[in-house]
């Protein structure tokens, strides 16, 4: 009977796992319903988050599960595609410049956070080049273990980074006035048939997986606005996910980030909270120095070379993308060549400029 059971390829969730599921999900929900009726720009997002990561601070062990995650993913990356028109597909002739120029602005990013967190409060060189790294945070962590950085320091600071962006960058672009001042409409301008929902779902899941398969970063998201894309693209399919749907999904990646928090113990983040700070405003001073450089260049909008260029993670990004109304295609080039410059090159920058390996190995 143990052999039986050991071999069964699905277990059921704890009840203990069900709960903190369903209290993730409830705060989350009643965190983004409160932003959005007081009329906050991006207010599911950015009020499911900050809810759930007060909880998470307080003591609540939040989560979500991987298949919810996937789920909620896949949700967006739909409903990022369906978005995409013949026009913007035209503008991808003007991406080689801005990618070139946000790679610059990833390493000058990483070495003036780096340099940071090494003047002003004496983190040794690999922790402090890995904290200052922007975005593809598993391949940072992996790194950290490998070479005996400080963990749980990178952990606070490039998870500040996220949840600070997440909250503050929808009322900066309000404030600015490039971004309505009050929540966007969820509402789309049609919503697809039953068949060409199922067409969306099916596609964008198939395309995931493949995608998934060869290990391509962000996966379930990329593979899904990838096939939303094509179809929405060619005119295949018209209208969207219906609005509550896209609300779902908005409200889970908020609770996604801010369930980071479940796993920092509050002296560990008030350990590590000034450096937090710190790096993260050298990080959006050097961002800015180059959004300013692509806004005097180019024809591209203010709004959406801003949350290209935010040092922030993918997912949540986009997110805001969807949210903001702001054009997905050229926000989710760049953040996926910002994870790609980190992934390939932040290996070499620490071989090169962080502690020896002889010095890990003692």
């Amino acid at each position: 009977m143990k052999q039986i059971t050991a071999s069964l390829p699905f277990e059921w969730p704890s009840r203990a796992r069900l709960l903190s599921t369903a209290e993730t999900l409830v705060i989350g929900t009643a965190g983004g319903l409160v932003f959005l009726l007081a009329g906050l720009p991006g207010g599911l997002i950015s009020g499911s988050m900050i809810a759930v990561a007060i909880a998470a601070i307080a003591g609540r062990q939040l989560s979500l599960p991987p298949l919810l995650t996937q789920t909620v993913l896949v949700l967006l990356g739909i409903s990022l595609g369906s978005v995409v028109s013949r026009h913007l597909l035209q503008q991808v002739s003007a991406y080689p410049l801005t990618i070139g120029l946000l790679a610059l602005a990833t390493f000058c990013s990483t070495f003036g956070s780096s340099y940071y967190l090494q003047r002003i409060h004496g983190w040794d060189r690999t922790s402090a080049l890995l904290a200052g790294s922007p975005g593809a945070l598993s391949q940072i962590t992996i790194l950290a273990v490998e070479r005996g950085a400080d963990l749980p320091g990178i952990a606070v600071v490039q998870t500040m980074r996220v949840i600070i962006l997440t909250a503050a960058l929808p009322m900066v672009l309000a404030i600015a006035g490039v971004v309505p001042s009050a929540a966007p409409s969820l509402t789309t301008t049609t919503i697809a048939s039953p068949l060409d929902l199922v067409e969306l779902a099916a596609a964008s899941l198939a395309m995931a997986l493949v995608l998934r398969l060869i290990k391509f970063p962000a996966s379930w998201m990329f593979g899904a606005m990838l096939a939303s894309s094509v179809l929405h693209g060619a005119g295949w399919v018209e209208g969207g996910l219906p609005d509550w749907v896209r609300g779902v999904a908005l409200v889970g990646i908020g609770a996604l980030i801010g369930s980071r928090f479940a796993r920092m113990r509050i002296k560990t983040l008030a350990g590590h909270i000034n450096a937090a700070l710190g790096s993260f405003t050298v990080a959006i001073a050097v961002s800015a120095i180059f959004v300013g450089i692509v806004a005097l260049t180019t024809q591209v909008k203010f709004s959406d070379i801003v949350v290209a260029f935010a040092p922030g993670a993918m997912d949540a990004m986009l997110a805001l993308a969807l949210t903001l109304h702001i054009d997905p295609i050229f926000v989710g080039a760049h953040h996926l060549s910002r994870f790609v410059f980190v992934t390939i090159a932040t290996p070499g920058i620490v071989h090169l400029f962080g502690r020896t390996q002889d010095d890990v190995d003692d």
